[in-house]
Parts: C-alpha cells; structure tokens; sequence
C-alpha cells in the first residue's frame, strides 16, 4: 500500500539573501506548480526576522518525491549562495535511490542532516470534506 509522504526541511537564510531568496522561492513554487500537478501541498515558511526557512511538501507516495527530484532538482543549486540547508526529513517510505537523491540534495546546500522515518500505522483525509 502507498502512502503519503510528508517533506520538510530547515535552512539558515545566508545574510543579506532575504530579498533575493524571497524571488527564487516565488519562481521555483510556480514553476512546481506549473509542471507537478500530482504534488498535494509545497509550502515555504520563513521565520519573522527572515534568518529561518522551512519547507512542507506533502507527495501522494514516494513516486511523486522522486518526481519532484528529477523535475526540480536542477533548479536546487540556485539555492546555494540563498541558503544553508541544516535538516531533511522525510516521513514514509524511500527507496535506497530517493534517499541518495535527498542525501545528494543535502550535500548540495549545506551538508544537511537527512533523516528518513518509515510509516507505521495511521491515516489521512487529504480532501475529505
């Protein structure tokens, strides 16, 4: 059985890169939007004195995560002089290659923490009304 897969991950705002992060985020949202209609939710956060920002991206399974990799992930290096990635963490089930991809992705930003939590037990609503 698929199950969703929630995405989160933590950055330090590099000083001075509010500004221009706040545009990158704009145009890669829109770019995802335009081209991963599966994805459920990718939502950016910033803290309110800017220093802080998190991503929440809820996949429908694991397929739809090494989608947004291959899609997406060419666009991530613009993030680099943005950000420092602290912390990926991804709640689900990943194969061995998605969590390469992740850890590659980690290694890109900032040498990231990655932490992998496989589901046990539970459900969700996504669109219940």
């Amino acid at each position: 059985m698929s199950t969703a897969i929630v995405y989160i991950d933590h950055s330090e705002v590099r000083a001075g890169q509010l500004e221009a992060l706040r545009l990158a985020i704009d145009e890669l949202v829109a770019f995802v939007r335009a081209n991963e209609p599966q994805l459920i939710a990718y939502n950016f956060y910033l803290s309110e004195d800017g220093r802080q920002m998190s991503v929440v991206a809820v996949h429908p399974d694991a397929a739809s995560l090494a989608l947004h990799m291959r899609v997406a992930g060419p666009l991530f290096g613009r993030f680099q002089p943005l950000i420092r990635l602290t912390r990926i963490e991804a709640y689900g089930e990943l194969g061995a290659e998605l969590r390469a991809q992740l850890q590659k992705k980690a290694e890109l930003l900032g040498a990231a923490e990655v932490r992998v939590l496989p589901h046990h037990a539970g459900f969700a609503r996504f669109g219940a009304g």
